[in-house]
């Protein structure tokens, strides 16, 4: 029983707020001693060496500084005008709008932060400005910033091939109708919703001078680039030219060239672009270290036999414990990140799973979409936090709790949609 007290005692910690990398870390330490005393840990650094020479995890950084590079070159600002133009004269125009550039900005940097937030600087007010409902607005802007963990190139979508062992680009190919889907679904909603209820987002007029074939012309000006980019960078993998590794490395040299086209580049820029690409990735890999302690401490005391077996007893089998796995990871998306998500319950769920014969492609997509969720879950969904500190002070916390609610409910429907009809999105259930 020491693995499961020790993993209550790391959730317990957590929940106080202590560092996650040195809290697994420091509670793999205590228990690893009472266990068996600290030749155990002499395996450590090997285990450390693997990760450092893991060339799937290279592509991290890559992505990162993919990322950051697009979110300084004001590529953000020129789609939402765009398309704030162009949709901005139907009811609820702005929000698919926000939608739409959401997906991009996905697909183009991955980055959730950093969408929410320029989003959330730029299209917020607007939408304020022209009497959107605070509840919708907020939400949509949240919603459409954490397409970035299902839409290709994700970096949890990288981080789940490590920790199942599975193909990086098989997952990019497997995790693209579900992103469509699911911005589809959100889209639905808006032009429902203003269909019955078009006070909560009237149309905005029309007060930028511009014909009907200019506006669609300047808003395909500003797609163009990052949809090229996004060629580059998934049809390079999709078509086996380049490993997942490499086409970040793409993506990074074709960040430096649209921050050029858009003439946001400098030295300056891509100096403070490493340095925050820096310490993202430290502190995505301190947590992975403090991560394969615990793990590693967790299974020489006997807790991954304890769940495994424990897990195969569930009623229902297979599908019992998928529902099981699902609620877990749901519920604890309330509380802690995906990063330590993936790295601690991911592997003690991954061996049930393959003992029980389920397709681990078919279940990384549902984990994949079930961490999505965590990013708005209140009360601590990362992007309920970014949104709060960039809105006016007449957007309240409550508003934003309020907002995203619905499209909590899309994602838990796409979520179970996948889980019973897994042949509608191109994968099967079991191998």
């Amino acid at each position: 029983m020491i693995g499961m007290i020790m993993f209550v005692a790391a959730l317990f910690l957590l929940m106080l707020g202590f560092p996650v990398a040195f809290t697994f870390g420091g509670v793999a330490l205590f228990f690893g001693v009472f266990a068996q005393g600290m030749d155990l840990f002499a395996f450590m650094p090997y285990r450390i060496m693997s990760v450092m020479q893991n060339t799937v995890l290279m592509a991290v950084p890559l992505f990162i500084f993919m990322g950051v590079v697009l979110q300084r070159t004001r590529l953000a600002e020129q789609l939402l005008t765009s398309m704030g133009r162009l949709f901005g004269g139907l009811p609820g125009g702005l929000a698919i709008s926000t939608i739409l550039v959401g997906a991009l900005l996905a697909a183009s940097t991955g980055v959730v932060g950093a969408s929410v937030v320029a989003m959330g600087l730029i299209s917020l007010p607007v939408m304020l400005a022209h009497d959107y409902d605070k509840r919708l607005a907020t939400g949509t802007i949240c919603a459409a910033g954490t397409l970035g963990q299902i839409v290709p190139p994700s970096i949890i979508l990288i981080i789940l091939g490590d920790v199942l062992g599975l193909p990086v680009g098989d997952l990019f190919k497997a995790a693209v109708i579900p992103g469509v889907v699911l911005v589809g679904l959100y889209i639905f909603y808006i032009l429902v919703l203003t269909r019955f209820q078009p006070q909560m987002a009237p149309a905005m007029p029309d007060d930028s001078g511009l014909s009907r074939k200019k506006e669609i012309f300047a808003a395909l000006l500003a797609i163009i680039p990052p949809l090229a980019l996004i060629v580059v960078v998934l049809g390079s993998i999709f078509a086996g030219i380049a490993t997942p590794t490499e086409s970040s490395a793409l993506g990074g040299i074709g960040a430096i060239v649209l921050a050029i086209i858009y003439r946001q580049f400098s030295f300056k820029m891509v100096w403070d672009a490493s340095k925050d690409t820096v310490k993202v990735t430290a502190m995505v890999f301190a947590i992975l270290v403090g991560a394969t302690a615990f793990s590693m401490v967790f299974s020489y005391t006997g807790g991954d036999y304890l769940l495994e077996e424990w897990l195969l007893q569930l009623p229902g089998e297979k599908w019992g414990f998928i529902i099981l796995a699902m609620l877990v990871i749901l519920v604890l998306g309330f509380f802690i990140d995906f990063v330590e998500i993936s790295f601690i319950i991911v592997p003690i769920l991954a061996p049930v799973a393959e003992a029980m014969g389920i397709n681990m492609l078919w279940f990384a997509i549902l984990i994949a979409m079930n961490l999505q969720t965590s990013f708005l879950t209140p009360p601590f969904g990362f992007s309920l936090f970014y949104l709060k500190g960039v809105s006016p002070a007449g957007v309240r916390t409550i508003d934003i709790y309020k907002g995203v609610l619905p499209f909590i409910l899309m994602q838990v429907l796409v979520l179970a949609m996948i889980v019973i009809f897994p042949e509608w999105f191109g994968m099967s259930a079991s191998y």
